[in-house]
């Protein structure tokens, strides 16, 4: 098994505390990505050594933000190999089984990999291989994106593509604060901010209240 002590302790460090059954399918999870690696491109190859810290950890350090009363349903936009997404709906499993997982992913392997990882964890979701800037109407508790669009394309596609969402839960570089500073010229929200247990130099955002200036 990997060196699960490192995701237990620092998820510890924010409060969240792991059990080893779910320390058992994260290593699953992980080595079903570095098997499907050498056929489609999920990861990287560069990061293929470094996935616990680069990948599983990174995808994992947002529990927090997710593991609250009023959050039953999240949607993870540009899923491919399921980062952040399935590393949530492990971890959530057992706190909360009716949590509920929705993917948008245009890559037709790619959505076929995240059904078979909902299956093999029996997982409460639904894979959607379609183009998610096409879909109207969209419903979710929590909008997370990973690697997927620029923070400006992100706000858009929420507001004018999701009919409701209490949050957004981002990644950002090291230019986060830059990135959200450039965001306020046209938006007006409210944001929370840590810093990335895996990167000292990278952000995570938590968004709500957004609306467009001027709208």
């Amino acid at each position: 098994m990997i060196d699960s002590q490192i995701i237990k302790k620092n998820l510890k460090n924010i409060g969240y505390d792991v059990s080893r059954e779910t320390l058992r399918e994260l290593d699953m999870f992980r080595t079903s990505i570095l098997l499907k690696n050498s056929e489609i491109n999920l990861i990287s190859k560069n990061s293929e050594k470094d996935i616990i810290n680069r990948h599983i950890l990174d995808s994992a350090q947002i529990i927090d933000y997710v593991d609250k009363n009023d959050i039953l349903s999240c949607t993870d936009l540009g899923s491919g190999a399921g980062l952040p997404g399935i590393v949530i709906g492990i971890l959530m499993k057992s706190k909360k089984p009716i949590f509920k997982l929705i993917f948008y992913e245009k890559s037709f392997h790619k959505s076929n990999f995240l059904r078979q990882m909902n299956e093999k964890f029996k997982l409460n979701a639904q894979v959607y291989q379609k183009n998610i800037f096409n879909e109207k109407n969209i419903q979710t508790d929590i909008i997370i994106s990973r690697a997927f669009k620029p923070l400006p394309v992100v706000f858009e596609l929420a507001t004018k593509n999701f009919k409701k969402f209490k949050y957004i839960i981002l990644f950002l570089g090291k230019s986060g604060n830059k990135i959200l500073e450039e965001a306020s010229r046209d938006w007006i929200f409210n944001y929370e901010k840590k810093k990335s247990l895996t990167n000292k130099e990278s952000l995570i955002i938590k968004i709500f209240n957004l609306r467009k200036k001027n709208a």
